[in-house]
């Protein structure tokens, strides 16, 4: 579970930016928190205006390497990875020196099978330490219905065992899944609103079913670290320092794109993506993204 390590005294000793305490406890002890208002349903609209414009240019939705890490490439994403609401809350569980070691959208189409397992994120990732914390943002209606998010409370205490079934309809990239028994009965439903965002821990139990509605389910998920984790399984990795500074040095520091598409954050995109893709399929013979 998420102690905070360096920054645990400073932060039981640091006002809140934007969280109460009580919710900070409340991440601690159920691994997730919901919902938090972090901007106005206007500018999440915005955000998928700008999402489904460059899907158009592009030729349809994103898939492969461009689901990962599209603020590299994207002003208007990485203006989104630095949005001061998303920090504040992070910064309030994490701490003040972080690092964006990743984004990606999860996005289901209307009526479409495709799903999330249940899963833990720190099971391929490699990272030191589980002090993690996703920002998922909602830019679309997250409901039952369309196929939210779905969380066990108090499951972020211990990585489990998983196993990969690279499923069709899978939208992870290894299509894994738990491999013990999962108490569905416990399940709370992460419902969203446009421009709100839901916290989870790095091992909390979560996936998704397929969306059964009318419109698109359409989130973005920001992984946010502080600054003393590191890259275990490989090479030395990469992230974007977003807030603080970083004093360790453990990956290298990846620049914002000058403006969306410049050729030389679509080269920095593709680099990072080959050898982050070399992490994650470690161990498989799949060596990029779906």
């Amino acid at each position: 579970m998420i102690v905070g390590k360096k920054y645990k005294k400073d932060q039981e000793d640091a006002l809140p930016k934007l969280l109460s305490d009580a919710q900070v406890s409340a991440f601690r002890r159920d691994g997730f928190l919901f919902p938090i208002r972090v901007m106005p349903s206007d500018d999440a609209e915005m955000l998928r205006t700008e999402l489904e414009a460059a899907e158009r240019a592009q030729g349809g939705a994103f898939k492969g390497s461009l689901r990962h890490k599209p603020h590299l490439i994207f002003t208007w994403l990485d203006q989104t990875i630095r949005h001061p609401a998303i920090l504040d809350a992070v910064e309030d569980i994490l701490g003040p020196n972080l690092l964006v070691w990743a984004s990606s959208f999860f996005i289901k189409e209307a009526h479409d099978p495709s799903y999330v397992s249940w899963h833990q994120d720190s099971t391929y990732w490699g990272l030191s330490e589980p002090d993690v914390v996703t920002a998922w943002v909602a830019l679309s209606e997250s409901s039952i219905e369309s196929g939210a998010m779905r969380v066990i409370p108090g499951t972020h205490k211990e990585q489990v065992a998983h196993s990969d079934t690279f499923a069709e309809n899978n939208l992870l990239t290894r299509g894994q899944e738990i491999a013990v028994e999962v108490d569905e009965d416990q399940a709370v439903d992460v419902v969203l609103h446009p421009g709100e965002m839901s916290l989870h821990h790095v091992r909390l139990f979560h996936g998704s079913p397929p969306n059964q509605s009318d419109d698109r389910r359409i989130g973005f998920a920001i992984r946010y670290i502080p600054t003393y984790v590191r890259q275990v399984n490989g090479p030395k990795d990469y992230a974007m320092l977003v807030r603080g500074v970083d004093e360790y040095g453990h990956f290298q520091l990846e620049s914002p794109p000058k403006a969306d598409l410049h050729p030389d954050a679509v080269a920095l995109h593709k680099q990072v993506a080959d050898d982050q893709a070399k992490i994650l399929y470690a161990g498989t013979d799949r060596s990029g993204y779906r």
